[in-house]
């Protein structure tokens, strides 16, 4: 299939990793992300990337030792359902711009336009080893808009911050928040009748716009191109293969009815969001591959996410599919690790047992996969981008710090430092800025 129009990226990344020394933690529990676990193992990170994973203790010269007895290493974690930036603290009116509330279909708007990187969550969550995050549009909209993925590290740009070569995906709503937005003022769907009528619609006019493009290029691009529409363009790039598809959606009956909308189409939905029921239609997300970014113990606030339990993610690990622990909140994203631990002690209390080697890949490797940067971070893999987190005790505890945080082999966290991270510059001059510990 040709590539979508507007090719490229106009807003591209300028990440460039930290300083890095070549380092070895030494005699620590080690969870891979693959399904692993390494009693007294060694991790080496040299040139950002990680060099071996390995049990025993035995270290090149030239490297620098970190005591690990007693810790635990991990990969970074990676949050896939994030507002940090455009929903910025202090919640101030002028810092919220989640949700572009002017149309059910705005999918020609960018998370990354809004992202302030000064925003002081994001250093908030780096304490809490969250290594990358994908920032979504909300979920007002049917379509909301392109979600961008970032390194959390501090910068003064969101370019600087940008996830080299990491995909756009597209936030899609279905459900109580659309329908309500819109219901009553005569500008989109008030049914869920109308989510969907809406839904195909545009999709119709994508598909139009997508193989006119397409024929455009295919007769050698002769004459004037077709006039660009922001709105389709973005559109485009899902039927071309080339943004993921983030839906928010919480019941299953919606998820099954979204799922025969993409076959439709021709796309595939890479994850639901929320999906406290998801539980109830564990093999069709199973066999689609649908990745599902839920939570432990977040539901009930409304009619559509009444019915949610804290076995969900575990239910879903255990019969082969893609379990993700999200956040979608600035304090949550502080301890996603406890989170996972919330779900992994209720499966074991419903004799379901999942071993902290395969819990992990909820807040590591699974987000990854859902975010299409599997490839390059999520788990501690030779070649993998060094992003990497020492614990000071078992990463599912309540007790648990990230006493070291790396990201592609640089120090963004250190919790013995005087000053741990560098703090927002919103919050220079401010005392009490190295309180995190």
């Amino acid at each position: 299939m040709a590539a979508a129009p507007g090719g490229g990226d106009p807003f591209p990344s300028t990440y460039v990793p930290g300083e890095t020394v070549p380092t070895a933690i030494v005699d620590a529990t080690i969870l891979t992300g693959t399904g692993v676990r390494i009693d007294g193992g060694t991790l080496l990170m040299r040139d950002g990337k990680v060099e071996a994973v390995m049990a025993g203790s035995a270290v090149p010269d030239g490297y620098r030792k970190v005591d690990g007895r007693g810790r635990w290493v991990t990969p970074g974690i990676i949050d896939a359902h994030s507002h940090l930036g455009i929903g910025a603290a202090p919640h101030v009116p002028s810092h919220q711009d989640v949700n572009e509330m002017t149309s059910p279909n705005t999918a020609d708007v960018w998370a990354e336009h809004a992202v302030w990187p000064q925003d002081p969550q994001f250093r908030l969550a780096r304490a809490a080893g969250v290594t990358s995050l994908m920032v979504l549009p909300g979920s007002a909209n049917l379509f909301g808009g392109r979600s961008v993925t970032l390194k959390n590290i501090h910068a003064s740009t969101v370019q600087a911050m940008k996830f080299p070569a990491a995909p756009h995906g597209l936030k899609m709503a279905c459900g109580e928040n659309p329908k309500t937005v819109y219901g009553g003022k005569g500008r989109g769907p008030s049914t869920r009748m109308g989510n969907i009528a809406g839904f195909r619609q545009a999709w119709i006019e994508a598909d139009a716009y997508h193989k006119g493009w397409e024929a455009w290029e295919k007769g050698g691009k002769a004459g004037d191109p077709p006039k660009r529409d922001l709105k389709l363009e973005t559109l485009a790039g899902v039927l071309a293969g080339g943004i993921t598809v983030q839906n928010h959606c919480y019941r299953p009956d919606e998820m099954a009815i979204m799922i025969d909308m993409a076959r439709e189409f021709g796309f595939r939905i890479t994850a639901f969001h929320h999906a406290t029921e998801a539980f109830k239609i564990v093999p069709l997300l199973v066999k689609e591959d649908i990745c599902v970014a839920t939570w432990a113990g977040s539901w009930g606030a409304k009619m559509e996410s009444l019915d949610g339990i804290e076995e969900s993610a575990p239910m879903i690990h255990a019969a082969g599919g893609c379990a993700i622990i999200h956040s979608d909140d600035g304090v949550l994203i502080q301890r996603l690790n406890q989170e996972a631990g919330v779900a992994m002690t209720a499966a074991a209390r419903a004799g379901l047992p999942i071993a902290r080697e395969d819990a992990i890949r909820w807040i590591t490797a699974n987000p990854a996969k859902a975010m299409g940067i599997a490839d390059k971070t999520g788990t501690l893999e030779a070649g993998k981008m060094a992003d990497v987190v020492l614990w000071s005790a078992d990463p599912f505890s309540v007790y648990a710090h990230a006493d070291v945080v790396w990201i592609d082999g640089a120090v963004n966290w250190d919790r013995a430092a005087r000053n741990p991270s560098p703090a927002s510059d919103f919050l220079l001059g401010q005392p009490g800025q190295d309180f995190i510990r």
